[in-house]
């Protein structure tokens, strides 16, 4: 198969004006990006809205295309990316900009969910909840699945309910998974779920990927175990171990 992985950039970010170009160990956050990405698939483009982002990608060599400043989520972005870069790919892979460490481990486990099961529309990774972590935190969105590992529903109220358990022994019960976000569309569902409007579980709980579900597409997860670092604020920036770059 054939794989354009898209790597969404905005300069905008309320929380963290200009993050893509933030220094990481003297490499700008989507060049360390770009390279995980261009370690696993042999064609990859950084999306962005910003001529700055651009520029910097095109001076280490790396391909950008100029989008849209007005899309609703990445996935939109990486339609219009898609569209622009051109070229027959079977799968679209959108790899989040804010993931300097994203592992090649973790891009190869979302091409197996398509190798290995021909119904998969959509991929995505999941991660088992440790012990120490909160389960009813809402900023981490839950997911169940069913036995052949395809997404069943995202909250982020916890899922599922244990009715007769008290909920500080609930990770003693059942193991918890949270969603990581990153996605691999077929190309021919990712321009279909851009056409869809906003489903009304989507609103309820402000989870793009139940647009999808409710509208009938399957999601396959990949299991991951390992730890995910997204940079949101300039404090987590701060807090990234550099040792992790070499």
């Amino acid at each position: 198969m054939k794989y354009l992985a898209i790597i969404p950039a905005r300069y905008a970010s309320t929380r963290f004006p200009g993050k893509p170009l933030a220094d990481i160990g003297g490499k700008p956050m989507v060049r360390r990006v770009y390279e995980r990405a261009a370690a696993v698939f042999a064609d990859v483009v950084v999306a962005t809205d910003d001529n700055r982002i651009l520029e910097v990608v095109e001076s280490f060599g790396g391909r950008a295309v100029m989008t849209s400043a007005d899309h609703r989520s990445g996935t939109d972005r990486c339609r219009e990316a898609m569209d622009i870069y051109g070229g027959e790919f079977d799968v679209v892979v959108n790899i989040q900009g804010d993931e300097p460490f994203i592992a090649a481990e973790q891009l190869e486990s979302l091409k197996q969910c398509f190798a290995d099961d021909s119904q998969t529309d959509i991929a995505t990774l999941v991660k088992p909840f440790s012990a120490d972590e909160d389960i009813f935190n809402p900023n981490s969105p839950k997911v169940v699945l069913s036995q052949n590992g395809f997404a069943l529903y995202f909250s982020r109220s916890v899922i599922p309910y244990q009715r007769g358990v008290e909920p500080k022994l609930w990770q003693h019960n059942y193991q918890y998974y949270k969603h990581i976000g990153l996605y691999a569309y077929r190309t021919e569902v990712l321009r279909a779920i851009t056409e869809l409007p906003a489903g009304r579980l989507e609103v309820a709980e402000s989870l793009e990927q139940l647009r999808w579900l409710e509208n009938g597409y399957r999601i396959k997860t990949a299991i991951t175990t390992l730890p995910s670092y997204g940079i949101d604020t300039p404090e987590d920036l701060a807090a990234l171990d550099l040792e992790r770059l070499k």
